[in-house]
C-alpha cells in the first residue's frame, strides 16, 4: 500500500478567545481521515506573531492530543518522537489556546502520513 503527505499548513489571522477551550483557527486547518486509512501526524511548525505566548493543539475527534505552545513573536519545530496511529472515521484539527483579546498570526505547518 502506498504513503500520501499531508499537510495542514498557513497563515492565519486570531483574536485570543481565552485558556479554557480551544478555539477555531481556520476551517481549512482540519482534515477527516477516510475509512479504512491511518493517519499519523509527524511534525510541527510552527509561529506566533502575537506578543504573549499562545497554544496551538492538535485535537483528534474534538479532544486534545498534543500541545503545542510557542512564546512571544517567537516559534516552534516540534518532531513528534511518539507517533500515534488515527484510524479511519477520526478528525484531526489544530485549534489555539490565546488570552482573550490578543491578536496576531500564526504560521502552522502539521505534517501527516496516511497509508
Amino acid at each position: 500500500m502506498s504513503s500520501q503527505n499531508l499537510f495542514l499548513q498557513g497563515i492565519y489571522p486570531f483574536e485570543g478567545a481565552g485558556l479554557d477551550s480551544p478555539a477555531t483557527i481556520h476551517e481549512d486547518l482540519a482534515h477527516d481521515v477516510l475509512d479504512g486509512v491511518v493517519n499519523q501526524p509527524l511534525y510541527f511548525r510552527g509561529g506566533n506573531t502575537s506578543s504573549e505566548l499562545v497554544t496551538v493543539v492538535l485535537l483528534r475527534d474534538g479532544r486534545p492530543v498534543r500541545w503545542f505552545p510557542m512564546s512571544a513573536k517567537g516559534s516552534v519545530n516540534v518532531p513528534l518522537r511518539v507517533v500515534e496511529d488515527v484510524d479511519g472515521g477520526s478528525r484531526i484539527e489544530l485549534g489555539l489556546f490565546a488570552p482573550v483579546g490578543v491578536r496576531g498570526s500564526v504560521v502552522v505547518d502539521l505534517g501527516m502520513v496516511e497509508h
